[in-house]
């Protein structure tokens, strides 16, 4: 048999690269826009392409055609949820040619929508297998389209091109204190919130919103028996993370379970629970950072000053487990046959349960908790983390 040369070889390989996709802001929920996606071949002749471009939670696809197949991809690694539309075409690419489909693929930004992220990635020969991490992909319905010739410029350089999305969109973090009640010596539980209440969900990279931290002070006169499984004493308070992700799901909250002794009865002893303060021009609403934590010391015992706190600086560990999901009610509204659904799951030790956008309620409760603010009920699907664990592959 004759080899051909590999230098011969080489030249027949071809080699796709995809262009004209550049950064977009300034969207507003609602709207809509088109990748003015290009391919073009720097090799020998592809006889048939396909093009995938994915989307964050906040944007979706819209008017999706036939030949293309739309996945909801459920969050894993601590990426947030995506869908993806990936389009064949069995026609020829040649080289020195530059594609455009014949009619643009259209994204619309959802009600959630913030800082989002766009991939478009292209390759040779039938379109790639579903993520196993995602549900079935769905055809779209629209009328197929095919690529062709772009009269002038928008050649890319890369296979695969990532860029960031923005919308004007507002967020708020906010917290929701306790009051507790009890006897001198009795140990009581106390149950705090963080919660994001949306419109926006927030990615939190350190490049696109920096993560916010939970600082948790018990009341004066109390003692920490168990702290949450999450939080970390830093003298008389406690460093807790919003959640185990990347991001903040609308609607999503996270709830820290403490079990406090009552070491003496203090009059006005109060605690809180506050967001640190690094800057969130996103979130407008600053007066529900901070909440009290109240404590009712009923029956007899010793009364003290209103002095410092007896907490100590940590108590036992291993609290609550927690679990995280995240989700969406947007699904697709293209030819992806409607908004994509999902499951919760409950899973660690004691009380724990699962809620929206990579957080966990955690713990169990055994008194009341009273809040400043109520937090709404979390919808969508995710998937539990219990270690952060890093993803090769980012939308970044």
């Amino acid at each position: 048999m004759v080899t051909a040369p590999a230098a011969f070889a080489d030249a027949a390989a071809s080699e796709l690269v995809v262009g004209g996709i550049e950064p977009i802001h300034g969207l507003k929920p609602g709207g809509t826009f088109d990748l003015p996606v290009t391919v073009a071949n720097k090799g020998g002749t592809a006889e048939k392409v396909w093009v995938s471009s994915s989307v964050t939670r906040g944007l979706d696809f819209m008017d999706v055609p036939s030949n293309c197949r739309v996945q909801h991809i459920r969050s894993y690694d601590e990426m947030p949820e995506n869908w993806t539309a990936t389009c064949a075409f069995d026609q020829a690419v040649e080289p020195g040619v530059v594609y455009t489909p014949e009619k643009l693929l259209r994204v619309k930004a959802l009600d959630r929508a913030f800082h989002d992220r766009l991939r478009v990635e292209v390759g040779e020969g039938g379109a790639p297998m579903d993520d196993e991490n995602g549900e079935p992909s769905v055809a779209g319905t629209a009328p197929a389209v095919k690529l062709v010739e772009k009269q002038a410029g928008g050649e890319g350089s890369a296979k695969r091109v990532n860029v960031s999305i923005t919308s004007v969109n507002t967020a708020d973090y906010q917290v929701t204190g306790a009051a507790l009640r009890g006897r001198v010596g009795d140990t009581v539980t106390m149950k705090v919130k963080f919660a994001n209440a949306g419109p926006a969900w927030v990615l939190e990279e350190d490049e696109v919103e920096p993560g916010v931290q939970i600082m948790i002070t018990p009341p004066a006169g109390t003692s920490v028996v168990k702290r949450d499984y999450y939080c970390h004493a830093e003298g008389a308070k406690y460093r807790c993370p919003p959640h185990l992700g990347m991001y903040m799901a609308e609607d999503a909250h996270m709830v820290y379970t403490f079990k406090l002794k009552i070491d003496k009865r203090i009059a006005g002893a109060k605690g809180s629970i506050a967001l640190t303060t690094e800057p969130r021009p996103f979130d407008h609403n600053k007066a529900n950072d901070k909440a009290d934590i109240t404590l009712d010391v009923t029956g007899g015992g010793s009364t003290g000053s209103t002095g410092g706190s007896t907490n100590g600086s940590g108590g036992s560990s291993g609290g609550s487990t927690t679990g995280s999901t995240t989700g969406s009610t947007g699904g697709s509204t293209s030819g992806s046959g409607g908004s994509s659904g999902g499951s919760s799951s409950t899973t660690g030790g004691e009380g724990a349960s699962t809620t929206g956008g990579n957080l966990a309620e955690t713990g169990s409760s055994t008194l009341p908790v009273m809040g400043a603010a109520a937090v709404a009920v979390v919808t969508g699907a995710g998937t539990l983390l219990i270690v952060r664990r890093r993803r090769a592959q980012r939308l970044s």
